[in-house]
């Protein structure tokens, strides 16, 4: 059975971004900063059952020459996850091979979902794009259908620009 994002989910979105700016001022390090964000955002945000990073990689299974490329699971919080995702496949790989957010009500209604997690229902996936280079993707979902508004959206694309900002990736 499915169910609906609970009533009350508003969030204050330039608190959590003072926060945000606050835990990562004195620290400039990827994995460091991305175990953080993760845990923030998987703490600050109500209904979620996975928050985390998937990072731009060459594919495992490339052709020599090629330069495909695929995410791969990096600092989250929640259920184990699916290790690899194809650029272009499921949520995260569409978000990253369009470089742009996606949202998604109803996971079941996406073609092509990949269910890392059967619980998830909604999903909400923002790239992380620095000198116009996707470095990866930040991925959040919920047991809940519904549980991502436009308002979401706009807030969280201001916290993942936070984290690129204040981060220095390898």
């Amino acid at each position: 059975m499915f169910t609906s994002a609970p009533a009350d989910i508003n969030v204050d979105y330039s608190l959590l971004a003072r926060q945000i700016t606050s835990i990562l001022e004195s620290e400039r390090n990827q994995t460091a900063n991305a175990a953080q964000f993760s845990a923030f955002i998987y703490q600050s945000l109500a209904d979620l059952n996975w928050a985390g990073f998937y990072w731009t990689a060459p594919a495992k299974k490339a052709v020599a020459g090629s330069d495909a490329e695929e995410l791969l699971v990096g600092p989250f919080q929640g259920k184990v996850a699916c290790a690899r995702i194809p650029f272009g496949k499921g949520v995260c790989g569409t978000a990253a091979a369009e470089r742009r957010t996606i949202l998604v009500p109803d996971v079941h209604a996406f073609a092509g979902h990949i269910a890392c997690d059967s619980a998830s229902n909604a999903e909400i996936v923002i790239p992380v794009i620095k000198d116009g280079r996707v470095l990866g993707v930040f991925d959040i979902d919920s047991p809940s259908l519904n549980r991502f508004r436009p308002e979401d959206q706009l807030g969280l694309e201001s916290l993942v620009a936070i984290f690129v900002a204040a981060t220095d990736f390898t």
